[in-house]
Parts: structure tokens; sequence; C-alpha cells
């Protein structure tokens, strides 16, 4: 592990993600960019012709494919650039740049949308017979036209696209305060010892069994973003009234809607996972009562819910010993998976340590053009392994999705997104489990499963709650002020956890931190998807075989179907309450085993 304060040009390259497999070097980059300021003069060149014939039609929808081929790896470039080292003036100009280029060539085919709207369903039908490789865009083409209450004309459609720079800047200067400006005093331990805080080290701080260096570190970093918390809530109210802003445009009643529309995913599908959450907090409030008793402590805090129960068990996991782990783990997904796992571990996929200004947390690209890129700040913990294999689940995902799929298709949405990556930690925990049976080392590991549950199913659906509130605060024309916010959270923070914590006060700045409040009604799907994951994981481990090969069509399915019609390729039925019940039965299963355990 390298220190966090390392400057970006001190990291040794092998731990560093190879981006010259996209560019080799920031001036071929601009090379690219200058080439692109061409298209949107020849997107343009379409325009009012779409539904002249199958042939025009194929070939503008040809020349889309090449585009997004070229995109991928021109904004990868320089978005990877920037969240290397975020106070990098250069790459935050190169990011700047690959916006305003996406803006604009979007804005030139605006006019493709209403063009293809207003194809009539018969001429429609003869294209496809005339040209039958259109079939191959039958699928986006529908994607299209189905929502045609909510598609304007040519000139409101080129405006909403311009205005999508500007949509951009609440989410931006969010993540530049919190990874670049933002910094937090030193914390002291029980012996004095002091200790960096930052964003991507509080969790490990949490984790200590330290009480004294958990509470400094959480009231250290909840009392700085208090000091900033009305410019935070600003950033925040900026964001929602941006998304009511295209929601009106687009004739949608709610922000929600508009949201969840562009995947197929029935507003349903949110509130009911909360109501299935509300209706089991009782196991809950019985993981609280666990942890307070195993914890010994006569108050349990929030600064407490990281730490694990089981003293003296945590093990320091190197980076090399975690791929080792989670190649062993993920082998009964078959050899072609664990050959595509080590390309990742050996050609640097994967960005591994904090430095200097990186972007905190972890992601996948989301492309896999020319490979995926992965970005942690791995700790050496246990929870860096989870991690570890959480994100190279999203990235497999991507692979198989563009390597199986069409352009137009290969994007698969975000209602799955978090299948792949749950169902790799779901493997990795049953593997684990089943290599051990010393009580202290299971307890350990089930304690880490329980905190998975209450972290993504219990926690994610506390923050779409939350979510849902500010969206419905806004549309009702109140202003996201810190005040109400921190009201607001606190009292969810307070039902999710129950009696037995004591939500301290600073607990309600928590809101402040998290980055996927401006992600657009994403975070619901944290909570499905470890539902659905856990399904198929069971499935995998039962059955073999026939389950992962109905896994990898899923993983290969990309948007070619709504994606609840995708998850039934791999046996779970999103469309029911029966994954998420079956989820939350797991999770009082575990305890039932963990409150023996703790006896």
């Amino acid at each position: 592990m390298i220190d966090p304060k390392t400057k970006r040009s001190e990291v040794p390259e092998e731990l560093t993600w190879n981006l010259k497999d996209m560019f080799d070097s920031d001036e071929a980059w601009m090379a690219e960019y200058e080439s692109l300021q061409q298209l949107p003069a020849q997107i343009l060149a379409y325009r009012g012709r779409l539904g002249e014939s199958a042939e025009t039609l194929l070939e503008f929808l040809r020349a889309q494919d090449e585009l997004e081929l070229r995109f991928a790896p021109f904004f990868g470039y320089a978005s990877c650039k920037n969240d290397q080292d975020q106070a990098d003036a250069r790459y935050q100009d190169m990011r700047g740049k690959a916006m305003s280029c996406i803006i604009a060539i979007s804005s030139a085919a605006s006019f493709a949308t209403p063009e293809i709207m207003a194809i009539d369903e018969d001429r429609l039908n003869l294209f496809y017979i005339a040209q039958p490789e259109l079939e191959t865009y039958r699928r986006s083409l529908y994607q299209i036209r189905r929502r045609k209450a909510h598609i304007l004309s040519p000139e409101e459609e080129k405006l909403l696209a311009a205005a999508g720079e500007m949509a951009e800047a609440p989410e931006n200067i969010g993540s530049v305060f919190r990874n670049a400006d933002l910094k937090f005093p030193e914390v002291e331990d029980s012996r004095g010892e002091k200790h960096a805080l930052t964003g991507g080290s509080f969790v490990p701080l949490e984790e200590s069994a330290d009480r004294v260096l958990r509470r400094n570190a959480f009231e250290a970093l909840y009392g700085r973003m208090g000091e900033y918390k009305n410019t935070i809530a600003a950033t925040l109210d900026a964001q929602f009234k941006q998304l009511r802003f295209f929601a009106g445009a687009r004739k949608y009643p709610s922000t929600i809607e508009a949201s969840l529309d562009r995947t197929e995913v029935p507003v349903e599908v949110y509130t009911n996972l909360i109501e299935a959450v509300h209706a089991n907090l009782d196991k809950m409030y019985r993981y609280v009562r666990l942890r307070k008793k195993l914890l010994g402590v006569d108050e349990l805090h929030m600064y407490d819910v990281y730490t694990p129960i089981v003293a003296d068990a945590a093990q320091k996991i190197e980076f090399e010993e975690a791929k080792a782990t989670v190649l062993e783990a993920l082998s009964v997904l078959g050899e072609d998976y664990v050959a595509l796992l080590k390309e990742g571990f050996e050609n640097r996929w994967i960005d591994v340590y904090e430095n200097e200004g990186k972007r905190g947390g972890a992601y996948s690209s989301g492309n896999a053009r020319p490979h995926p890129y992965v970005l942690l700040n791995h700790k050496d913990t246990l929870d860096s392994m989870f991690t570890l294999a959480h994100e190279m689940g999203h990235a497999l995902h991507s692979y198989h999705s563009c390597k199986y799929q069409p352009v137009c298709t290969s994007d698969y949405v975000i209602f799955v997104a978090e299948v792949a990556s749950t169902c790799n930690e779901v493997l990795l925990m049953r593997h684990l489990l089943s290599k051990t049976t010393d009580k202290k080392e299971r307890a350990y590991l089930i304690n880490h499963f329980l905190d998975s549950f209450k972290g993504t199913v219990y926690r994610q659906t506390m923050f779409a709650e939350f979510e849902l509130m500010m969206g419905r605060m806004s549309e009702a024309g109140q202003t996201l002020t810190a005040e109400a916010l921190c009201e607001k959270y606190l009292e969810l923070n307070r039902l999710y956890f129950g009696p037995d914590m004591v939500s301290d006060d600073l607990i309600g700045l928590e809101w402040a931190r998290i980055p996927h409040f401006f992600y657009n009604y994403y975070v619901f799907q944290y909570a499905t998807g470890f539902s659905a994951a856990v399904a198929i994981a069971n499935r995998i481990l039962s059955e073999g075989a026939p389950a992962v090969a109905d896994y990898k069509k899923f993983l290969s399915g990309g948007c070619s179907t709504d994606p609840i019609s995708l998850l039934k390729i791999a046996g779970v039925d999103m469309s029911s309450p029966a994954p998420v019940d079956s989820a939350l039965q797991l999770f009082g299963e575990l305890l039932d085993e963990m409150e023996k355990l703790g006896e």
C-alpha cells in the first residue's frame, strides 16, 4: 500500500491503469479532439432525410455506431486522466473539452429522434423488408419510438441537448469540491498517534478497533462537512432543479418517472422496495442490538457501525492476495471468466491505490472499448477485497455486453448494472465461508456479510427514500436547504437503525458526502441488484453449469430487451417481491447463526 498523500507522479506504474490502450499520449487525444470537431457538420447532412429511405436510415444508424466506437476511448481517456488527479488543471480542461464535444455532437444529432418518431409505422415496416440489416436496430428504434409522448420538436430537442452541459454542473462542482478542495484535519487515536483523514480513508478508519480513533474521525469529517453544508446543499438543490427542468420539458409528472422511464422500470419497483424494507426493519433492529451486545458498549453510536464485531479477527489482505482469492472464488463461473479476470489483473486495467487528488470510491468505467477500466482506492482490507470482486463484476459485465452485442444494444441499463458486481461479492463470501469452520473467523465473515446486507439493502434503500424525499420537496417548490436536509436525514436514520442506535446529530450531515445523490435515482438499484444477485449466486452454487450458462447469457444481453426480461434469463423475476423477500430472509438466517456464535 502507498501513502494516500503520494503525488500522482510518484505512484509506481504497475499500480496504475494503462491508459495508452486508449491513446498513446495526450497529444494523440488532442488530435482526435480536433478531428471530432468535423462531425457535427457531417451529422447535420442527414437532417430531414431519415425517413426518405431504408438505405439512408441504415447509413445514419451505422454512422452513429462508428461515432460510439470513437467516443468510448475519447471520453474514457479524459475522464480517467481527470479522476486520477482531480487537482490537475490540464485534465480538468481535457474532460471539459470532451464534454463540450459530446454536447456539440448531441446537439447536432438532436433532429434524429423526432425524425425517427415521425416515420409512419407501415413505412418503417417496409424499411425492414427493403433493408433486412435494419433488423439489428429494431430494438433501438423501438426504444426511441415508445417514448413518443416525451419527444419534442427538432428545435426543442436541440435546445435541450445544448442545455446538457449546464446540467452537468451540480455533479461536477460537487465532485471537485469533495475530491480536490475539501481537506480534513489529522485525527488522533487512543495512543495520541495521528492519522490522515481523507474521503478515501474515512471508512477504513471507522473500521478500526480503536473507538477513540473512530469517534475522532467521525466528528472531524462531519464537523468539516458541517462548515460547508450550505454550499453542498445548494449544489443538491441545483441538481434537482435541473432534473425538474428536463422532466417538465419532456412532459413527465415527476423527476422519478422521467428517470425510470428511460430504463423501462416501473416506479412501483422503487416504491415497493421501500415498503418491503420497511416491513423488515425488525431484522435491522435485531442486527443493531446484536452489534451493541457483541461490541460490549453501553451506547451504540454511528461511529460504531463499520468496525468488525469480532475482536482480533481482522486480517491485512495485500492486493496480490486479494486478486488470488477473487480468482479462486469466481472459478465457479468457468475458465473463460477466470481468464478474463487474469487478463484485467495482468494488463493494468486497474488503478489500485489512493493518491493525492485522486477521485474517491471505486468504479468500473462502464464501457469495454478497448477494454474496461477500474478505479480503486485499495486499503488492504477484507472490504477492499470485496470491492475488487465487485468492480471486476461490473467490468466483465461490460466486456461481455460489448463483445456479444452490436454497438446499438451493448450498453446495459442501470437497473441491471449492480447485479453482476454483487453476484461476485456473494460468490466470494460463500467461498470464504466454505473454507472455514473456525468460530471466530466464521463470525467475522458473517459479520461482513451482514454488513453487506445492511449497507446495500437497508442503507441504499434509506438513501433511495431520502432521494425520493428530496425530489418531492423540490417538486413542491421547497428549497433544499442544509437545515431541511439534515432534519429529514436524521429522521430517516432513526427510522432505519431503530431505538438501540444513538443517531448522533452529526449523522444528519451524511447526505453531504454521498456522491450518488447526483446520479438521478440510481441508488435503489443497489438494493434490487443485491436481491437479484443473491438469487443468481444461489442458483449457480446449487445448479452449476446450466445456471452459469444462463448467467452468461444475461451478462451478454446488453439492452437487447427490457431489464426485467433480461433477469428472467438468469432465473430471477424482479416483477415479483420474491427476490427481495428471499434476500431479507437470508439476512435473518445469518443473524440467527451470528447470534448463536456470539453466545
